[in-house]
C-alpha cells in the first residue's frame, strides 16, 4: 500500500525526522573518515580503565566538550538499572555514543612505531589505520624516512586532516634532508658538530632524537646539548659502540629512554667488557647478529646479585624510561609462531610479506639457518629479560609500550597487542600492562598532561572494545578472541569498536575492512598469494 503526501505535508515529515535526530543526538552509523569533532560529546554506560593503575568502574558516563573532557560521572551501580534522570545532559547539537555495558580504556601510546617503509612498500595510510584499529591514538617515530616526511604527517594528523595517531618524530641521530642539512652530509665527526645538529634538529621542530650510538665523547656533547633544549631521546644501543658507551653512560650523560634491550646487558657485566663473539664473528651477517644476541642475557650478572641491583637502582635514580620491545624479537623464540600469525594472510602487504622471507640483505631477516638450538636460547634471554623488566617497574621503574612493527614478522596494530601480552606474560598485572601502554608512555613523552589517562581536563582519545580487556587481551585484536557460546558456537568476540582521537570517532572495525581492500587490490595486481618461506606451489 503506497501513502501519498502533499508537498507541505512532506516538508513537515522531513522536518519532524531532522528535529527528531537532533533531538536524540545519537551517533547511529560510523563513516570510514570518523564522526567529529563535536561540541558537546557524550559516551554513555561504559565500564572505565583509566590507564593510572585504578581497578574498572562503571556504569560511567563521560562527557566531552570541544576534545576536552568535561565530566566523569558515575550514573548507576552494577545489576541496577540506571536512573535516566540523573545522566549529564545532552546539549543542542551535542552527540551521544551508546556505549552502555562497553569498555573504554585511554588512547594507547606505542612508544617505537615507524611510520612503514619504502623496503617494506608500506605507506603511510596502511600504517595508520592498522594503528588506529588497534585503538593506537599516540605514536612516537623514533627515526624513519627523515624528518620533513615525518613532520609533515605530524601536521597533518594535528589538524586531522588525515587518519592518523597523532605522531612525536624522534630524528635519527645524523640523519639529514632536503631542507635540514646542518652538516652538508658530512658524517658527525667532532662534540661541536654534534651540538650543531641537536641545534639544528631542535629548529627543524623534532621532538627528540633516536640515537644508535657513537663514540663517548660525541655521545656526551650530543645528550648534554639536546638536554639543555628539553627534548626526548631514545636510543638502541647498537653493537658497534656499545663496548664503550652502554646504558649507563647515556642515561647519566641525560638520555631519558632505551629502546629495546641491547647496551643494558652490557652495562651489566661483571667478568667481562664485551660479549662473547665468536671469532668468526660478523655484524653485516644477520644470522649471526640475532644469533649471538639470543645468549648475551646469560653473559650478564645474575638477577637479584650486587652489581645487578646496582644498575637498576642508579636507572631507576635517573628517572629512565624502559621501552622493551618484546614483541619484535619473539620470532627469535618462536620463528614459526610469528610467521604464521593469522592476521598475515588478509591484513599483511605482499610487498611487506617478501621483506619479511630469508634475506642476507633485508634487516631483521635473519633466517639463514634457524633452528631449535637458536630458539632455545632466546627462551632463556627472554626469561632473564623480563625479569629485570618485571623487578624495574616493581621498584617504580617506568615502562612503556612499543612495537617496532614492520620488521621480522610483526605486523602494524597487530604487534602492539600482542607486546601488550608480553609484558603479562613477563610479569605485569594486566592493569600494569594498560598502564604501560597508557599513562607511562604519555609521562615518558611529557604529555601526561594532555593525554595517557581519562581526566578531566584532557583530550578525548579512548579505545572502547565490547569485551573485558584484562580478562583477556586478545580481545584487543583486530581478528578478535576465539570463544564458544553457550550453544556451542564457535565465535570472534571483541576486536577494538571505537578509535576515538581528539574526540573524533572511528569505527575501528570499519578502518581494519579499508586496510584488507588495500591488501586484497595488491594481491589482485601482482596475483600474489602469502607462501611460507621455502614452499613450492
Amino acid at each position: 500500500m503506497l501513502i501519498h503526501f502533499k508537498p507541505n505535508m512532506m516538508k513537515k515529515l522531513q522536518l519532524f525526522l531532522l528535529l527528531s535526530l537532533l533531538s536524540i543526538g545519537t551517533l547511529i552509523a560510523q563513516s570510514l573518515q570518523g564522526d567529529g569533532p563535536h561540541s558537546q560529546l557524550i559516551i554513555r554506560g561504559v565500564m572505565l580503565i583509566n590507564g593510572n593503575g585504578a581497578p574498572p568502574q562503571g556504569p560511567i558516563d563521560i562527557v566531552v566538550e570541544n576534545n576536552i573532557i568535561k565530566k566523569i560521572e558515575v550514573v548507576g551501580y552494577d545489576g541496577v538499572p540506571i536512573d535516566e534522570s540523573k545522566r549529564p545532559q545532552l546539549k543542542p547539537g551535542g552527540k551521544e555514543l551508546d556505549c552502555n555495558g562497553m569498555y573504554l580504556l585511554p588512547g594507547f601510546i606505542d612508544m617505537h612505531g615507524h611510520i612503514g617503509g619504502t623496503s617494506q612498500g608500506a605507506e603511510p595510510d596502511y600504517v595508520f589505520k592498522l594503528w588506529m584499529a588497534h585503538g593506537i591514538t599516540t605514536v612516537r617515530e623514533p627515526s624513519g624516512r627523515g624528518i620533513d616526511f615525518a613532520l609533515d604527517l605530524k601536521r597533518k594528523s594535528a589538524k586531522n586532516e588525515i587518519i592518523a595517531p597523532r605522531i612525536q618524530s624522534y630524528t635519527g641521530f645524523g640523519q639529514t634532508s632536503k631542507t635540514f642539512n646542518p652538516l652538508n652530509d658530512i658524517p658527525i665527526a667532532t662534540t661541536e658538530q654534534a651540538r650543531e645538529w641537536v641545534r639544528a634538529n631542535a629548529k627543524k621542530g623534532a621532538d627528540g632524537i633516536k640515537f644508535f650510538g657513537a663514540e663517548p665523547e660525541i655521545m656526551a656533547a650530543a645528550l648534554d646539548e639536546n638536554k639543555k633544549l628539553g627534548l626526548g631521546s631514545a636510543c638502541h644501543h647498537a653493537q658497534m659502540s656499545v663496548a664503550r658507551w652502554n646504558v649507563l653512560h647515556s642515561a647519566r650523560a641525560g638520555l631519558t629512554s632505551m629502546e629495546h634491550w641491547y647496551g643494558l646487558p652490557e652495562a651489566l657485566f661483571d667478568d667481562r667488557t664485551v660479549q662473547n663473539y665468536p671469532l668468526d664473528y660478523n655484524y653485516q651477517n644477520e644470522q649471526h647478529r640475532f644469533e649471538n644476541a639470543g645468549k648475551l642475557w646469560e653473559q650478564a650478572a645474575e638477577p637479584y646479585s650486587d652489581h645487578w641491583n646496582a644498575v637498576m637502582n642508579e636507572l631507576l635514580e635517573l628517572d629512565f624510561t624502559i621501552d622493551p620491545t618484546f614483541n619484535i624479537y619473539e620470532a627469535s623464540r618462536d620463528l614459526q609462531r610469528a610467521r604464521r600469525a593469522e592476521w598475515h594472510e588478509t591484513y599483511t602487504l605482499p610487498s611487506l610479506w617478501e621483506f619479511y622471507q630469508p634475506s642476507k640483505i633485508s634487516h631483521g631477516s635473519y633466517w639463514h639457518d634457524w633452528g631449535t638450538e637458536q630458539e632455545v636460547a632466546w627462551k632463556k634471554n627472554y626469561k632473564l629479560w623480563m625479569t629485570f623488566i618485571n623487578e624495574y617497574k616493581n621498584r617504580g621503574g617506568r615502562v612503556t609500550a612499543g612495537s617496532d612493527s614492520g620488521f621480522i614478522f610483526q605486523l602494524y596494530g597487530f604487534a602492539y597487542i600482542r607486546e601488550l601480552e608480553l609484558l603479562r606474560e613477563a610479569g605485569f598485572h594486566p592493569l600494569e600492562v594498560i598502564r604501560a601502554a597508557t599513562l607511562n608512555g604519555a609521562e615518558a613523552l611529557g604529555m601526561a598532561d594532555k593525554i595517557g589517562s581519562v581526566s578531566i581536563g584532557k583530550l578525548a582519545d579512548f579505545v572502547v572494545v565490547e569485551e573485558n580487556p584484562l580478562k583477556n587481551l586478545k580481545v584487543l585484536y583486530g581478528t578478535g578472541a576465539i570463544k564458544l557460546t553457550d550453544d556451542n558456537k564457535v565465535i570472534r568476540a571483541g576486536g577494538v569498536k571505537y578509535t576515538i582521537k581528539d574526540g573524533i570517532v572511528y569505527d575501528a572495525k570499519a578502518l581494519l575492512a579499508d586496510v584488507k581492500r588495500q591488501v586484497d587490490e595488491a594481491k589482485s595486481e601482482a596475483n600474489y598469494t602469502i607462501k611460507q618461506p621455502g614452499m613450492k606451489d
